[in-house]
């Protein structure tokens, strides 16, 4: 199904186990890191009793609520459902309820003002479009993420909203502008000026390690397809830090992500690079890299999150490249 190809299993298969022998002893900002280990283990049992010990000693806060979180995909990815959309709807309730009374002009500064509840209520909304998709309710799972983005377009968890509906109903629909004021590299083009030629947009981050090792993928595949005119785009954005996390003004993090282009990037220095977070709102990029092809008419004809093999782009590039 659509959700395998996305975030939950990456993160899940790159967990690093680290097991704590008592739960009660953990101190706060070591929860989530205990239920996830638990979860990787099949420890569901474990995982439950470490929040209820938690919240008896702590109570329902924005830690709580991004373990409660993992519980939800957890369920998910063991494909026990009903379970899944039971802990996805009681973090989202207890996520919405300490954000009631807020109005929504605020609710950025509430859901943003520290990093567990984002992550808590990303998470609750996306293991929710989920589980209705497997019960065959695309149609509610579309509605319910429509009405998040209504919500909480203007918060954190946006391009995470997006992504969920993208890998619903992105493919077939005329692909949305690039904006391009700011970039590295050469000039990006206009999509409305592509129309006519297949395009790969290649979302990647300066931190992304599955990106660097896409690299040689897509390169081999620019110049395979150069003859049938194929284009790559290369979006990326800024995240407000640099070398090993350290904070960075806009212009010390531009220049941070040029040493990285030229340093990793060598296969594709002629690829332009629009920098703009707006550009991964508008595609859903909150999983780096995203990769999405264009046919010719200028149309979503693949949306993918996460990393792809050379035969897996090359099959969804040949398909775009068809007149």
């Amino acid at each position: 199904m659509w959700f395998r190809t996305g975030l939950l299993w990456t993160v899940f298969a790159g967990i690093v186990l680290s097991v704590s022998a008592f739960a009660q002893m953990l101190p706060q900002a070591d929860l989530v890191e205990e239920v996830r280990t638990q979860l990787a283990q099949n420890s569901f049992a474990a995982a439950e009793s470490t929040l209820q010990t938690y919240k008896a000693q702590h109570g329902v806060n924005a830690e709580y609520l991004e373990a409660l979180s993992w519980m939800a995909r957890g369920a998910a990815s063991a494909g026990q459902w009903d379970k899944a959309s039971s802990y996805a709807a009681e973090t989202r309730r207890l996520c919405e309820q300490q954000l009631a009374g807020q109005p929504r002009a605020s609710a950025k500064r509430e859901l943003d003002s520290e990093p567990h509840l984002p992550m808590a209520l990303g998470a609750a909304y996306e293991v929710l479009a989920q589980a209705m998709v497997e019960k065959g309710q695309q149609a509610q799972a579309v509605s319910l993420l429509h009405s998040a983005l209504a919500r909480y377009g203007n918060t954190s968890i946006r391009a995470r909203l997006q992504k969920n509906l993208n890998l619903l109903a992105f493919v077939g629909q005329s692909a949305p502008p690039l904006q391009e004021v700011q970039y590295l590299g050469p000039k990006p083009p206009t999509l409305a000026s592509l129309k006519g030629s297949p395009v790969l947009l290649f979302f990647w981050a300066h931190w992304c390690v599955d990106c660097k090792a896409e690299v040689p993928v897509i390169a081999r595949l620019k110049k395979e397809f150069a003859p049938e005119g194929l284009a790559v785009i290369g979006p990326t954005q800024l995240y407000g830090y640099a070398a090993q996390g350290s904070d960075a003004t806009p212009e010390q993090e531009r220049a941070y992500i040029e040493t990285v282009r030229q340093r990793y990037y060598g296969g594709l220095q002629d690829m332009p690079v629009p920098l703009s977070k707006q550009n991964f709102n508008a595609y859903g990029a909150s999983t780096t890299p995203t990769i999405v092809v264009l046919n010719r008419a200028g149309q979503v004809a693949m949306y993918h999150p996460g990393a792809l093999s050379y035969g897996e782009l090359r099959e969804a590039i040949q398909k775009a490249t068809a007149r």
